[in-house]
């Protein structure tokens, strides 16, 4: 049951991520990714709320948990998750972790994107 629950909070995360993008890259009308930078903030800003609710708090059971964090923010935006992953090695006071884990996925998945564009750009 919990796959149907992440499955069913992706597919309304993916569709929120499209409407919210869409609609702030067009009101915004400029040639800067105005649109994944909101979804990114607002799903890291969710996330954070949504922690402190359903797993500190525990005012929601795992289906929501999910359903929400896992399911609609996962496909809403990874951003939140390396967000809340990255606050909680800070609040763990593990700083060299924290410092390597932003530095190694900003810098990796920039260097990732443009390998596998280059590759991909050699095989067509």
């Amino acid at each position: 049951m919990t796959y149907f629950w992440i499955a069913f909070g992706g597919a309304l995360g993916a569709v929120a991520r499209f409407v919210v993008a869409s609609a702030v890259f067009r009101w915004a009308d400029r040639p800067f990714p105005y649109g994944t930078l909101s979804v990114n903030l607002l799903g890291s800003f969710a996330i954070g709320m949504a922690f402190v609710w359903i797993v500190e708090h525990q005012l929601a059971n795992d289906h929501v948990r999910s359903l929400a964090m896992v399911g609609f923010l996962g496909a809403f935006t990874t951003f939140s998750t390396f967000s809340l992953e990255s606050i909680t090695l800070l609040q763990q006071a593990r700083y060299d972790a924290f410092l390597g884990y932003i530095g190694v996925s900003v810098l990796g998945c920039l260097l990732a994107t443009a390998a596998g564009i280059g590759l991909a750009k050699s095989l067509v």
